[in-house]
């Protein structure tokens, strides 16, 4: 990582990023942008193997090295030791580190357990909080960056998904407590999603109907949230920070 001329710009050329979830979906589309910056890649994936040696073909267009490396989140110890195994795979560190990986599942208050809770918080925090953890050991006083997805609801919460929506909202506090501890070598920024996709077990229909409530009326698709994605790794004076990719839903009731 250096900077431009003039500048605080990262520039990704010849830098590494490890891309949680990358093989599908958001994750995807965030590794194809990194990639087309000059980024090389660290694909991971759980079961979507063929998925990851698809999006690692289409980064073979931009000339960049990129590799598969599988993992389940669902196991911290296996989360944590995902940095370590990227470093060995390409004889460095990743500097740049993008959680994507999630699941939606759906329960309520009322009928969430201990486990459908413990999954969704391993998953959508626990997996951060410690891939993180490793990334900056491997970096020591180097320069990095640390990008999060979370979700626009936390601040109006779905009347499902409830263990969802609380491991995303600790995900947010996450992002800023690791922006203080991990300053200043170390940048931690995240992006909220509002409608971009249709969810898992949805159609475009579906996704155009919640879309329809937005002011920008339209569903985002993935190339808004890669582009913010990659302005939060590039542009090194900002950390903390949460940006709202979501045609403008948080300024409508929930």
């Amino acid at each position: 990582m250096r900077r431009g001329p003039s500048l605080e710009f990262v520039e990704l050329k010849g830098t590494l990023a490890l891309v949680t979830g990358g093989a599908r979906r958001v994750g995807r589309a965030i590794a194809l942008e990194l990639g087309a910056a000059g980024a090389d890649i660290a694909i991971h994936y759980g079961r979507s193997q063929a998925e990851a040696e698809s999006t690692i073909a289409d980064l073979a267009d931009h000339g960049v090295e990129a590799r598969p490396v599988q993992a389940d989140l669902s196991n911290l110890e296996s989360a944590a030791s995902l940095p370590d195994r990227v470093a060995d795979a390409f004889g460095r560190p990743a500097n740049v580190l993008v959680n994507s990986a999630s699941g939606f599942p759906t329960d309520s208050l009322a009928d969430a357990t201990p486990e459908s809770w413990r999954s969704a918080q391993t998953l959508s925090l626990g997996a951060p909080v410690f891939l993180t953890q490793a990334f900056a050991r491997l970096l020591g006083d180097d320069p990095g960056a640390v990008v999060n997805i979370t979700d626009v609801r936390t601040a109006t919460p779905y009347k499902t998904h409830f263990s969802y929506i609380v491991a995303k909202g600790g995900l947010d506090a996450f992002t800023k407590a690791a922006a203080v501890a991990l300053a200043p070598s170390i940048r931690v920024n995240a992006v909220a999603l509002g409608v971009i996709l249709p969810p898992p077990g949805e159609d475009e229909a579906f996704a155009a109907k919640l879309a329809s409530r937005l002011p920008l009326q339209r569903v985002g698709g993935t190339d808004p949230v890669a582009r913010a994605v990659r302005f939060l790794v590039e542009d090194d004076f900002v950390t903390g920070e949460i940006v709202r990719i979501d045609g403008g839903g948080h300024l409508i009731p929930a």
